[in-house]
């Protein structure tokens, strides 16, 4: 008998970044390896797969092994647990995957400091994830400070964190516990900014630096995690400000998204997620259209022409455009549609109007016919 079909979807989901990251890993190898004039042999071998499959489901993907005297270390991964459903139900497939693989397995918690009895909470962390096997695991504390709200501020100590930690420890990847519905509240979340299609788009499966950070569960919904927990009897803490009206994303999950399934049926979740991941695309094709289309809208000094930018479809433009604020020195994280809309305006609608002000102390102004971007 298999087990519980929530275990076997959150471990196939584990399983199968696990062979990405693998992947990735003898792919990088190889590179390496040729660019110092050697080759580095590589045969296909077929994973070991425990138990039976879920129903519907394709075989697991093959992945490269090298040769034993030209094999790379086994890789560390790294779960980022906070003690709650998600993230445990994370650390539970990990530790159960990665051994099979070949791969170190360890774990990461963080003291945000923000409720009393938080470094209890993360020794407690430390010893769940402990007994799950992975090692290294390590709770770190960080200082929360005010920079965009406590949301942000505590996202931004958190994952500043993270990233030390992977240095630290050598590590190659970070697996963190965002679910479908977490998915979902983030697309609705940047719909309430109108921040445009890439905020649509909501979190990728891979992001960082390198790829560092992985989302196994986005096509998983937040009571699989739940359930899988609880089959397999592994305790959970439920932080009190997920249900802290104080915090939109809070209210969104209790209130927002309850209220939508009300008024339009179930399924608001999964079409939300699946939104996401069409808007990812289109952003992705956009930028990457930018990217191409910039060369031929500078001049030999490297100036941005206005007539030849005013040629571009708007959405090409206003990319390019960003990433040359950016690129001044505008914080991108400061940089909101409504200052690119500016600057836009002194292609689309020059009538002599003078410099634009930018986050960062950048100033964007035209001049005969070059929009010129730059430290104020």
């Amino acid at each position: 008998m298999g087990p519980h079909p929530a275990v076997a979807a959150i471990r196939l989901a584990v399983r199968r970044v696990l062979h990405d990251i693998l992947t990735d890993q003898s792919r990088h190898s190889r590179t390496a390896g040729e660019r110092s004039g050697g080759r580095i042999g590589v045969r296909l071998a077929r994973p070991v797969v425990d138990g039976p499959g879920i129903p519907g489901t394709p075989e697991a993907p093959e992945i490269p092994e090298q040769t034993p005297n030209e094999r790379t270390p086994s890789p560390l991964v790294l779960v980022a647990c906070s003690g709650g459903a998600d993230s445990m139900a994370l650390a539970s497939a990990l530790a159960f995957e990665a051994p099979k693989l070949g791969i170190r397995a360890g774990g990461i918690t963080v003291d945000h400091g923000l409720q009393p009895g938080s470094d209890l909470r993360a020794e407690e962390v430390v010893l769940r994830l402990r007994e799950l096997g992975l090692d290294p695991v390590e709770a770190i504390t960080v200082t929360v400070g005010r920079d965009g709200g406590p949301e942000a501020a505590a996202r931004d100590a958190r994952y500043a964190a993270l990233d030390a930690a992977l240095e630290r420890h050598g590590g190659t990847a970070i697996l963190l516990g965002h679910t479908r519905d977490d998915q979902a509240e983030t697309v609705l979340l940047g719909l309430a900014r109108g921040s445009g299609i890439r905020s649509l788009s909501g979190m990728a499966a891979v992001s960082g630096a390198d790829g560092r950070y992985r989302r196994p569960f986005l096509q998983l919904d937040r009571q699989t995690a739940r359930k899988a927990c609880m089959v397999q009897a592994l305790p959970v803490w439920d932080d009190p400000h997920n249900a802290d009206p104080a915090y939109t994303r809070s209210r969104l999950r209790h209130e927002g998204l309850p209220a939508l399934e009300k008024a339009l049926g179930k399924g608001v979740v999964e079409a939300l997620a699946r939104t996401a991941q069409l808007s990812r695309d289109d952003a992705d094709a956009l930028d990457t259209w930018a990217r191409q289309a910039e060369a031929s809208v500078r001049d030999a000094a490297g100036l941005l022409e206005c007539a030849k930018l005013y040629a571009l479809p708007p959405a090409v433009r206003r990319r390019i455009l960003r990433r040359a604020a950016i690129e001044a020195g505008a914080p991108a994280g400061s940089l909101f549609a409504r200052h690119i809309e500016e600057v836009d305006r002194l292609i689309t609608g020059w009538r002599g109007q003078g410099a634009i002000n930018l986050p960062g102390k950048v100033v964007a102004q035209r001049q005969g016919g070059r929009l010129v971007i730059r430290q104020g």
